[in-house]
């Protein structure tokens, strides 16, 4: 019989390091777009909103070479995507710096940067002998130092999978997802789970054979409880099994995953 393979999103499924990215894109977007004739500010930024989630989930070089193509369209002059990627990876850079030094000078604990009950939940799956793998569309190596400055090495090890690099077009979920499933030998339907808050890494495990469960916590008040109504929305059409806010009363999960579909 397989072992599980649990297969986690890293951004906004266990990490609150990076939360707020997509405000700091939508801000970046909404600077470089021009507006279309007779186009209300409002009516602007709910396009770029919607541009800049549906590619939720893949490397945000993705996101970059979208609106260098938007402000084609739009009459401008875009910039080459890696510019633009710089220029996001600074803004985004200064709000991660700040974070993360927060947590090595004592002034946050680690787990005021993760989603609710997730270091508990990591510790049963690792003592009921999951093995257990981090699947992020961000750059492994700035992975790496956030399960670091977090102190959760122990439940991953090196089984991270992510772009090498910014400008790593290369990477997708779904290679990551079959590489795991080709590698380990799995039967995807008995030995593969994922959780994660976009909607590529619950597609590509569907299509797989897995299962899938969505995770869609409220970003804006940490620790709160609350449901993204948004994401749960999105990511149940993208197919989820089976959705919660956080880890903080995980019974249904065990549950749900005791009795299989």
């Amino acid at each position: 019989m397989n072992t599980l393979h649990v297969v986690f999103d890293w951004d906004g499924t266990l990490s609150f390091i990076r939360a707020g990215w997509g405000e700091v894109m939508l801000r970046q977007w909404l600077e470089f777009l021009p507006p279309a004739p007779d186009e209300s500010a409002p009516t602007r930024e709910a396009m770029a909103h919607r541009e800049i989630w549906a590619l939720n989930g893949r490397p945000s070089i993705h996101q970059m070479e979208r609106l260098g193509v938007l402000v084609a369209e739009r009459g401008g002059t875009p910039w080459h995507p890696d510019r633009y990627q710089d220029d996001f990876q600074e803004r985004l850079g200064r709000l991660i710096r700040q974070r993360m030094d927060s947590i090595r000078h004592g002034e946050h604990p680690a787990d005021h940067y993760m989603v609710r009950g997730a270091r508990a939940f990591l510790r049963r799956f690792q003592e009921a002998g999951a093995t257990l793998h981090i699947v992020s569309g961000t750059p492994r190596p700035a992975v790496s130092a956030e399960v670091d400055c977090l102190g959760v090495r122990d439940f991953f090890a090196e089984r991270i999978h992510g772009p090498t690099s910014l400008t790593d077009t290369s990477f997708h979920k779904r290679i990551a997802i079959r590489g795991i499933i080709e590698a380990q030998g799995l039967d995807p339907a008995r030995a593969l789970v994922s959780f994660g808050d976009g909607a590529v890494e619950i597609a590509e495990t569907k299509a797989a054979g897995g299962r899938a469960i969505a995770v869609a916590a409220d970003e804006e008040h940490w620790h709160s409880g609350r449901w993204d109504e948004s994401k749960r929305q999105r990511l149940t059409e993208a197919g989820a099994d089976f959705a919660i806010p956080d880890y903080h009363e995980p019974a249904g999960v065990w549950a749900w995953l005791g009795g299989g579909r």
